[in-house]
């Protein structure tokens, strides 16, 4: 156990410190402190000694250098078993400092300020804090060291139930979260300025040259993807949108697969202004809508594929009224819906579905963001596909025929939904609905027949989204024979002039986009 009589405290989240400071002067713990904590602590009638005093040494530099000082980190750092330390306390007149209690300068939260400046960003860089902090947990078995407020509580309790000790197994253990700290720190401010230097591998890319990912643990999770695998939800450090913003508001716990239908389901709302609906199974939408109203938006969704719909995500980027709440519960057995918001009524029509979970997520926003892939000993690191079409003119169309104005608003509708099936991707549609979706195929004309096949008759006179380009007429052959009339692809093949040949035979409108969107 180590008997705490002497104690630096210097903080930047002020939160419970009066307090905890009280219980350490309950054991007639001596207290140490700098600037604006020393003001706290006195004018809520703490007794404390300024660390100046203590040193012999002032502040100076504007506070730059207050702790940077022999007599602190010498308090810190002697061996209390080391006679030969000992006599240098001695000679020196150096007070042992039995606890630290230190949390640094927001600097995360002051570079997320808008229009911070570099100054202000360099002046929130802590120096003496994780100095102290390291010393202190470098000599863990002498010293007790608390970095977060969250901390306070459990010391309290080990101080009061052990007379003003605390044991060394709990000094291990805040050693450790010490180092996690202050390398977390570190990585915040490399990034920053990594960001400002524009530091990058070669001319042209934004990627970093090295990275630093940190997450902090938000949930376990039942189980992964099948029960014999451990899972856990993990938030990014620094982010402040995304599903980490999720509130459940009725149903079973999440599971590992329903998070991930839900990023895909979110994902792909984000392509639509109007009012829309989305549903996922397996990471794949089974069916997209736009529409005048939600509960039209929705309708369409459904019935593009009302077999794939069992048990899948639904999304909807509007409040959730009565009518598209009444289409939904009819819907048979789905495991999530996702919306802003949710009518009373709403609500209470799920209610009556246990089970069923339903969720809010407010915000719609596409942030700027690396998508990783994990790989055996690695990392892959890639921008995050936001490319979009706004503008017509960038279409080129390749073809005798040309589309229509109605069959282009259509392509377009068909292209932002491509872009979010599992490769090789082909999407049918008609309006703004789809009508057949082709997924995650090894090749493209297995697809296509997949997405006639689940089309039917509503091929007929539809519109075709490619996400890559047709490396064969194969694919062009299936789609005439289901009736569609016009088609979206990236272009770029070898076999352009065949693929244009057989839509030319075949009288179908074709246009390129010199944009692909594969996701594996």
């Amino acid at each position: 156990m180590i008997t705490i009589k002497r104690a630096l405290v210097s903080v930047s989240d002020k939160t419970g410190i009066v307090e905890f400071c009280r219980v350490l002067r309950n054991f007639n713990v001596e207290i140490l402190s700098t600037g604006g904590t020393a003001k706290l602590l006195r004018e809520h009638d703490v007794p404390v000694m300024d660390v100046s005093e203590f040193t012999g040494f002032p502040e100076m530099f504007d506070g730059r250098v207050k702790t940077l000082h022999p007599k602190v980190h010498g308090g810190l750092l002697a061996l209390r078993e080391n006679q030969e330390h000992m006599q240098t306390v001695k000679q020196h007149g150096i007070g042992l400092i039995d606890m630290v209690v230190v949390n640094l300068y927001p600097f995360e939260k002051t570079i997320a300020k808008p229009g911070v400046t570099r100054e202000e960003a360099i002046e929130n860089i802590d120096i003496g804090g994780p100095s102290m902090l390291r010393s202190a947990a470098k000599n863990h078995q002498s010293v007790a060291v608390i970095c977060r407020p969250s901390q306070y509580e459990e010391a309290s309790r080990e101080l009061q139930n052990n007379k003003g000790m605390i044991s060394k197994e709990t000094c291990r253990r805040f050693a450790r979260e010490v180092f996690l700290s202050t390398s977390c720190y570190d990585r915040a401010i490399y990034e920053y300025l990594n960001a400002a230097e524009n530091n990058q591998v070669n001319s042209g890319s934004s990627l970093p040259v090295s990275l630093s990912l940190r997450f902090t643990k938000i949930q376990d999770l039942r189980y992964g993807e099948n029960p014999h695998q451990q899972a856990a939800f993990y938030k990014e450090n620094g982010a402040s949108s995304g599903l980490i913003n999720l509130r459940q508001l009725q149903g079973k716990e999440l599971s590992f697969n329903n998070i991930l239908d839900l990023n895909s389901v979110w994902e792909l709302l984000k392509e639509f202004k109007n009012p829309a609906a989305v549903i996922v199974k397996h990471n794949n939408p089974c069916g997209a809508a736009e529409a005048r109203t939600l509960d039209k938006a929705y309708k369409d969704a459904y019935d593009c594929d009302p077999l794939s719909a069992f048990g899948g995500i639904v999304g909807l980027n509007r409040a959730v009224d009565f009518k598209t709440a009444q289409r939904i519960a009819a819907s048979g057995f789905l495991e999530c819906i996702i919306a802003p918001s949710f009518s009373s009524q709403a609500l209470e029509l799920f209610s009556r579905k246990k089970n069923l979970r339903v969720l809010e997520l407010k915000e719609l926003e596409i942030n700027k963001e690396y998508d990783f892939k994990r790989v055996s000993g690695g990392l892959l690191v890639q921008d995050k596909d936001t490319g979009v079409i706004t503008d017509h003119s960038v279409l080129k169309i390749v073809t005798l025929k040309k589309p229509t104005q109605a069959q282009i608003s259509t392509l377009l509708f068909a292209w932002k939904v491509a872009k979010h099936v599992k490769s090789n991707a082909l999407v049918l549609a008609k309006g703004t609905k789809t009508v057949g979706i082709g997924a995650g195929q090894m090749s493209r004309v297995e697809s296509m027949i997949i997405a006639k096949r689940k089309a039917g008759k509503r091929a007929v006179n539809s519109c075709l989204a490619s996400d890559g380009f047709f490396p064969k007429p194969d694919t062009i052959t299936e789609a005439s024979r289901a009736g569609v009339k016009a088609i979206i692809q990236p272009g770029g093949s070898i076999a352009d002039q065949e693929i244009i040949t057989a839509c030319n035979t075949r009288k179908i409108a074709m246009v390129t986009t010199g944009m692909r969107h594969f996701r594996h």
